[in-house]
C-alpha cells in the first residue's frame, strides 16, 4: 500500500514528466500525432475482449457496491460502444490541428506586424468518474491539440480505464512519441486527487468530469485553474407554437434515450395554453416508455398518474428515468424558470414561431441554446469536433462542447524590420 508520501512523490514525478512530455509535444507534427491515434485505435479493437472483460470485473464490482443506474449506464461498455470508442479516435484523427493556427493578423502604422497564433495549453489534468470512454476521448484531444495530460479515473472504472490506457501509450510508441504525453494515475487513493490540485507549475489547467460533489471539490481545493460543468439540468419548453408530433418526438428522446448523460432533459416546460392539448400525448409517451412524471398543480389535475413536484424538483439532477413538469406563462415564464432553477448547461425550445425561438436563444443564458432539437445532441463529437473532454457551464476561457480548439490558448508574434519605440 502506498504511503502518503509515496504519492506525493508519484504525482511530483507524473507532473514533471508531463511538463517535460508538453515541451516536446508542442512542436510534433500533425501527422506524427495522427499516427499516433490511428495506431491506437487499431489496438483498441485488437483488444476489445481484454476490453470487455476489464469492462465486466467493473460492473461487477460497481454492482455489488449498489453504484445506481445511471452509474452503471455510463460504465457499461459493449462491443458497439468499445467500436465507437476507436472511432472516435480516427475522428479526432481527421480534424484539423488547431496548433499554429493564426487567428488573426493585422499590420500597426508603426511598422509591426502582429499575429495571434494557437498554441497549446500545456499540461491538463483530467478527473472523471464512471465513464471509462474518457478515459480515450480526453487523452486523444489533448494530444491532437498539443498538450500532456494527467488522467484520472473513477474507482468504477479503473479497469476498463487502465486497459484502454495501455492502447493509447503503445500507439504513442508505435508513433515515436513519449508515452508521458497521456499518464494514468496507477492509484485510486483520494490523496492523489489533493496533489494532482496542487501541481501549480507543472499543471497549466484541471477539467473535472462529473458529479456535483466532485466538481466541487476540484472547485474548492485546486490550486490550479479549472475548467468545469456543473449539473446538466436541461429543460425542453413546449411553446404554445410547438407542432405537437414534433414536442412528443423531442421531449421523449430528450429525456429517455440515455438517461444518465449531461444532456439527458430533466424539466419539461409547458405554455400554459397548451397544457390541455399537448401535455396528455407527450405524459402518455414518456410514461409507456418507464419515466416517472412529476407535475405542478396543473400538471397533476389534468393527469392524476403525475406525482406532485416539490420545489426540489425543479433543481435536480435525476439523470434517471424521472421528470418534472411545469406549467409556464409563455416564453417569458420560461426564461424566467431557466434563469432561476437551470445550470446554464442545454435547453431547448418547442415551436413552429421564429420570433419565439430566437427570443429564448438569445435570453437564455445556458452555454448551448437549442430550436426544435433534443438535448441529447449537447455532445461534442454531435458538433462535429471528433469528442469532448466535458461541457464546460462557465464563461471564462471555454463554453459549450471542449473540443480541441477549446484546449488552446494563443499568443502573439510581432515582426518588424529593426523598428525601435520612441
Amino acid at each position: 500500500m502506498m504511503t502518503e508520501q509515496d504519492i506525493k512523490d508519484m504525482m511530483l514525478d507524473m507532473g514533471k514528466a508531463a511538463k517535460a512530455a508538453a515541451g516536446a509535444l508542442a512542436n510534433v507534427a500533425t501527422e506524427q500525432k495522427n499516427q499516433a491515434l490511428i495506431a491506437a485505435a487499431r489496438l483498441i479493437r485488437q483488444n476489445q475482449d481484454k476490453i470487455l472483460i476489464a469492462n465486466a470485473k467493473d460492473m461487477e464490482i460497481a454492482t455489488a457496491r449498489g453504484l445506481a443506474g445511471a452509474m452503471l449506464d455510463r460504465l457499461l461498455l459493449d462491443g458497439n460502444r468499445v467500436e465507437g470508442i476507436a472511432s472516435s479516435l480516427e475522428a479526432i484523427a481527421k480534424l484539423p490541428d488547431p496548433i499554429g493556427d493564426v487567428m488573426a493578423q493585422w499590420d500597426r502604422p508603426s511598422g509591426l506586424n502582429i499575429s495571434r497564433v494557437r498554441v497549446p495549453l500545456g499540461v491538463i489534468g483530467i478527473i472523471y468518474e464512471s465513464r471509462p470512454n474518457v478515459t480515450a476521448d480526453a487523452g486523444a484531444l489533448c494530444l491532437k491539440s498539443g498538450n500532456a495530460s494527467i488522467l484520472r479515473c473513477g474507482s468504477e472504472s479503473a479497469l476498463s480505464s487502465r486497459t484502454i490506457h495501455d492502447c493509447l501509450v503503445k500507439g504513442l510508441e508505435d508513433a515515436g512519441l513519449s508515452p508521458d504525453c497521456i499518464q494514468l494515475i496507477p492509484t485510486q487513493d483520494r490523496s492523489a486527487v489533493g496533489e494532482l490540485l496542487g501541481l501549480v507549475g507543472y499543471v497549466d489547467i484541471i477539467v473535472p468530469r462529473g458529479g456535483k460533489s466532485l466538481i466541487e471539490r476540484v472547485q474548492n481545493d485546486s490550486r490550479v485553474p479549472v475548467m468545469a460543468h456543473l449539473d446538466g439540468i436541461c429543460h425542453v419548453y413546449v411553446d404554445a407554437d410547438a407542432d405537437l408530433e414534433k414536442a412528443v418526438a423531442i421531449t421523449l428522446n430528450a429525456k429517455m434515450r440515455r438517461t444518465g448523460i449531461c444532456g439527458a432533459a430533466e424539466t419539461l416546460l409547458i405554455d400554459e395554453k397548451v397544457l390541455n392539448s399537448h401535455l396528455p400525448a407527450i405524459a402518455d409517451a414518456l410514461k409507456v416508455a418507464g419515466c416517472e412524471l412529476r407535475g405542478d398543480k396543473a400538471v397533476c389535475a389534468l393527469d392524476g398518474a403525475i406525482l406532485p413536484a416539490t420545489e426540489d424538483d425543479w433543481n435536480t439532477e435525476y439523470l434517471d428515468s424521472i421528470l418534472s413538469i411545469k406549467t409556464v406563462a409563455g416564453v417569458d415564464g420560461a426564461i424566467d424558470h431557466i434563469a432561476a432553477h437551470g445550470s446554464h448547461h442545454t435547453d431547448s425550445i418547442i415551436t413552429e414561431n421564429a420570433a419565439t425561438a430566437e427570443k429564448f436563444l438569445s435570453r437564455v443564458d445556458s452555454a448551448i441554446v437549442m430550436h426544435n432539437t433534443s438535448t441529447q445532441f449537447a455532445d461534442g463529437g454531435e458538433f462535429g469536433m471528433g469528442a469532448e473532454i466535458g461541457i464546460s457551464t462557465g464563461k471564462m476561457h471555454a463554453r459549450g462542447p471542449v473540443g480541441l480548439e477549446q484546449l488552446t490558448s494563443y499568443k502573439y508574434q510581432v515582426r518588424s524590420d529593426g523598428k525601435t519605440r520612441a
